[in-house]
């Protein structure tokens, strides 16, 4: 079933998409070589729990951690370990917390040290089909429309691999809502999107072959090939004329560019 959310509960929603950003802001100051991911872990636990929420994360159909954090050729859902960083690592940080009844969702793809030309561009294009993406998410529009337009920047112009067996998806009171929000598809298919459908659009891209597998643990997904994969997501809302963003990546940026152990990837 899909929930439209009414203006009280878009703010309601708009606070956890914030507090979701502001998490990653403060582990984006941490990232540098040395630093295990199960620390960072601990880290973005407290933070969410000292801001008076909950990880959504923690216990989700048994997760067992506060966050996701995917290194290298782990496309999502990668344990936070006891395994340092390491100069030129890509990690995609992926976070969720539940306040005032309502989820935020969304991740951040991070380089420490100098990626190289290739990698560096996988991270621009990705980041840049998020927004080709949004600009789809618009009253009257479809699903697919914004499902095109990340497969059409990513792999018909790029020649990336574009995750299938992972999607983007509806948000609001519970973690994963209806509809889903696939990464590639048809323009014009899908549903017919209105006023109040909270979104979270996360493209999933490979510089290599798209396949990807699971692990044992039944949660880290890898690619086949073992490329890197770089993911990012934004909660936005659907408007008239243009999405809302309910998430902001304005101050993990600013943080990015000022943690000289951080490649900036604009």
């Amino acid at each position: 079933m899909i929930y439209h959310k009414t203006k009280a509960e878009i703010e309601l929603a708009r606070e956890s998409a914030l507090l979701v950003s502001k998490t990653l802001t403060e582990t984006a100051k941490l990232l540098k070589a040395g630093i295990t991911t199960l620390s960072l872990d601990k880290f973005i636990g407290s933070f969410i729990r000292d801001h008076v929420a909950i990880p959504s994360f923690l216990n989700y159909h048994g997760y067992p951690f506060n966050s996701c954090i995917s290194v290298n050729d782990v496309v999502v859902h990668g344990f936070p370990n006891e395994n340092e960083l390491n100069e030129g690592d890509i990690i995609s940080v992926d976070i969720g917390v539940l306040k005032n009844g309502f989820h935020g969702d969304h991740a951040y793809t991070f380089a420490i040290g100098n990626p190289g030309a290739d990698i560096a561009q996988l991270i621009r294009v990705t980041k840049e089909s998020l927004y080709k993406g949004i600009e789809k998410a618009t009253a009257g529009n479809r699903i697919g429309d914004i499902s095109y337009a990340i497969q059409e920047h990513t792999e018909k112009k790029y020649g990336y691999g574009v995750v299938r067996e992972l999607v983007g998806h509806g948000l609001g009171r519970s973690l994963h809502e209806d509809p889903q929000v696939a990464n590639y598809g048809k323009r014009g298919s899908g549903i017919k999107m209105r006023d109040g459908l909270i979104l979270a659009i996360e493209p999933m891209i490979n510089l290599g072959k798209r396949e990807v597998f699971t692990e044992p643990d039944g949660w880290t997904v890898r690619t086949v090939d073992h490329s890197v994969s770089v993911h990012f997501e934004h909660d936005v809302c659907i408007g008239k004329n243009k999405a809302d963003i309910l998430s902001d990546y304005t101050e993990i940026e600013a943080a990015e560019r000022s943690n000289p152990n951080l490649y900036y990837s604009n």
